[in-house]
């Protein structure tokens, strides 16, 4: 048994067992297609099932960050259970062609495993590599977003053979798919279960010492700037990253599949070279100066060489990319950050109160860019849009958040 005590048995290797499993949730611009064809609803309509579970998923998080705190093992299980019953659910509802049993089983079963899932392994990976927690984060949540590019191709391979139009051959493998992954997430989400565990030499805080903390943080500056910033990024990258597949149409280039995986891999990338690279620096808040300002950077050069209506390629795969890297990079570097400034004792609560703001981004970052180009016809407007949020949270980060000496790094930098 001593042979698995250490930090990738116990924290690493659970993490992304639990997180590639949950990511697959990002797995939907595959399947919303086929499913409104199998139920005969429109598209629209079958959208909000997405919408939903991102909503959930952020909400659960900040609910379930008490119970994540005080027994991962717990945690985990609701997780494993609620996310794998939410997929077979989805499956029968499917072949039940019911948009409301679609909407609580995907939308909101799996949001809630998938929030649970999510902040499940963060504080125990965060313990483990002490010197490292935004290596530790990174790992995990890079976990979340290569699962899109490790599921697709077998989801691809498991619907089957289209006909011309784009609708499955057999429209049955739609739901028996939900079925099939269903089983293969619980054994892994399970396995992960069963493997996290924090070090023996750390000690709990007791419900006692930790009261006050939970909803006072809200009357917090920094907890707000944090909250705000984050908002922000996810918004902004929400808002690009699900226009990708029309703006590179709208520019007439068509290697769309290929585009897809690169951003998919800058995003996963993102997630553990910005949190990597935190563990570098005094001050982990500067982090999120440099993917704000690459961001702005790369949006500002699109707009003006008017990449959109020139449709300069390479201009907008690169716009792509960056916003990509940095909507990762933002969230694995969320939780070291809060760790920094607020401690680990109540850690969990913490990141999980701060994960709400992905359910409001989730809800405002899609329409937003959805409304401004149904209202204008422009992708360009959809920029601006982008550049002024990015702009705000620049501001925040830069100003605001600066960090007073005895809230920088807890542990000494290594070089």
């Amino acid at each position: 048994m001593n042979n698995i005590e250490n930090k990738w048995m116990r924290a690493a290797v659970p993490a992304l067992l639990i997180h590639c499993s949950i990511g697959t949730v990002y797995c939907w611009s595959l399947l919303k297609g086929g499913i409104a064809e199998y139920i005969g609803r429109p598209l629209p309509e079958v959208e909000w099932a997405f919408s939903l579970a991102i909503f959930c998923l952020g909400i659960s998080a900040a609910f379930a960050g008490k119970i994540v705190e005080k027994d991962i093992h717990k945690a985990s299980l609701i997780a494993a259970v609620c996310f794998a019953s939410g997929m077979a659910g989805t499956g029968f509802f499917i072949q039940q062609k019911s948009l409301i049993g679609i909407f609580l089983t995907y939308g909101v079963l799996m949001g809630i495993g998938c929030g649970i899932g999510y902040l499940s392994p963060v504080k125990t990976l965060m313990l483990w590599f002490k010197d490292n927690k935004g290596l530790a984060t990174g790992i995990a949540v890079a976990g979340f977003g290569l699962a899109k590019v490790i599921a697709s191709p077998i989801i691809q391979m498991l619907l089957g053979a289209t006909n011309a139009d784009g609708t499955l051959v057999d429209p049955t493998r739609l739901y028996r798919l939900f079925y099939i992954l269903a089983v293969a997430y619980f054994i892994m989400m399970f396995v992960g279960h069963l493997l996290l565990k924090k070090p023996a030499d750390w000690v709990e805080v007791t419900a006692k010492t930790e009261r006050g903390n939970t909803l006072d943080i809200f009357k917090n500056r920094t907890f707000i700037g944090i909250w705000l910033m984050f908002y922000l990024n996810i918004t902004c990258g929400l808002a690009l990253i699900s226009q990708e597949k029309d703006l590179l149409h709208f520019i007439g280039f068509g290697a769309i599949a290929t585009i897809s995986s690169l951003t998919a891999i800058f995003n996963a990338t993102g997630r553990l070279a910005f949190s990597a690279f935190g563990d570098r620096l005094k001050d982990r808040n500067t982090i999120y100066i440099w993917i704000f300002g690459l961001s702005i950077a790369a949006t500002a050069i699109t707009l003006l060489a008017n990449g959109v209506n020139n449709a300069i390629a390479p201009l907008i795969i690169l716009l792509m990319c960056t916003i990509n890297a940095g909507y990762g990079g933002g969230f694995s570097s969320l939780p070291p950050l809060l760790a920094d400034r607020f401690g680990m004792k109540t850690i969990s609560t913490v990141h999980g109160l701060a994960l709400s703001a992905w359910a409001f981004a989730g809800l405002s970052g899609n329409q937003l860019s959805a409304f401004i180009i149904a209202k204008t016809g422009s992708y360009n407007n959809v920029l601006y849009a982008i550049l002024a949020m990015y702009a705000v949270a620049f501001f925040i980060s830069t100003f605001l958040l600066r960090a007073k000496p005895e809230e920088t790094r807890r542990h000494p930098v290594h070089h």
